[in-house]
């Protein structure tokens, strides 16, 4: 008699949580405005990306009704949902000028430093952790705040993880292909540990589910057990995803790095490989590009007769 009205209470909070989501894609929608037609004009591509993750994470939380309130398996789909699939998809969606304005406001630019890929990852993993404490856990299915409270957190530093792959902010010099591989490995790993935890288990973690499993004619260790191999078929295939992402990455890179040596060395002008490599690292080889033409041209300038230029 309790369970069908509380989980109609959780659905109408998921509900209300894409309130503020709807505001956030309306200045977004304003900023990609302003900076149409000029050279910082967001792509096509990219507007497409921030506006899909949020179509996912507003499936997330109304699409699945009353299930992801009362199976396991169905609200680890919604949580996957939010904190992967749709926090990758609108940090996908973002570049520099469109953060521009906020990072001018100290608190905002302040918390620039979160997205540092040695604190972005630890503060991802305890949450997702933390979150997953049977106390917690089911402290959020029982209360909408703290059920808001933890897609929040979710969302939030979904976003901050994915920033270090894929985001407009500069990472350190360190985080180079090689950081990113160390980085997707650990950010893989820690989620698919926990994946197993509830693959593997004879125990059960939230026995608030016990009530949605009898509805649903489901043994509560299959239910948890489902919900495990979601989890970890989820994560194999955003791997798999990534490690082809950064291989090509790492293809193209080469590639823009001896192109731009090359062309340094047909005009004679002096570049150096760590120069170059730095350039592409940071999405800056074409700037660069112009840069060594520019060169070019002063000096074939220089080097001709007074004669000539006059």
């Amino acid at each position: 008699m309790v369970a069908l009205p509380l989980a109609v209470s959780e659905t109408l909070s998921d509900s209300i949580q894409l309130g503020p989501l709807v505001l956030i894609a309306l200045l977004y929608a304003l900023r990609v405005h302003k900076l149409a037609g000029s050279p910082r004009a967001v792509s096509g591509w990219r507007q497409a990306s921030f506006y899909s993750g949020f179509v996912v994470i507003a499936a997330a939380l109304t699409g699945l009704g009353t299930a992801s309130e009362e199976l396991l398996y169905a609200h680890m789909i919604e949580h996957l949902a939010l904190g992967d699939i749709g926090a990758l998809l609108i940090v996908l969606g973002l570049t520099g000028p469109l953060l521009a304005p906020i990072l001018r406001i100290g608190f905002f630019d302040r918390l620039r430093a979160l997205s540092h890929p040695a604190i972005a990852f630890p503060l991802w993993a305890i949450d997702l952790y933390v979150w997953h404490l049977p106390v917690l856990y089911q402290a959020a299915l029982r209360h909408g705040p703290v059920h808001a409270l933890e897609h929040a957190m979710f969302l939030g530093l979904g976003v901050n993880m994915w920033m270090c792959l894929f985001g407009p902010l500069p990472m350190p010099q360190w985080f180079g292909n090689l950081g990113r591989l160390l980085y997707i490995v650990a950010v893989r790993l820690t989620a698919t540990v926990l994946g197993n935890i509830f693959l593997w288990s004879g125990s059960i973690f939230y026995p608030f589910y016990l009530h949605g499993d009898a509805v649903f004619h489901i043994s509560p260790i299959a239910d948890q057990n489902l919900a495990g191999a979601i989890m970890m078929v989820e994560e194999s295939l955003l791997t798999l995803g990534l490690f082809c992402w950064l291989f090509l990455r790492t293809a193209r890179e080469g590639e823009e790095r001896q192109n731009l040596l090359d062309f340094a060395s047909a005009q004679g002008l002096e570049l150096t490989d760590a120069r170059a490599a730095r350039a592409v690292a940071a999405g800056r080889g074409p700037e660069l590009r112009r840069r060594l033409e520019a060169s070019g041209k002063a000096s074939e300038r220089d080097a001709e007769p007074a004669s000539e230029r006059i």
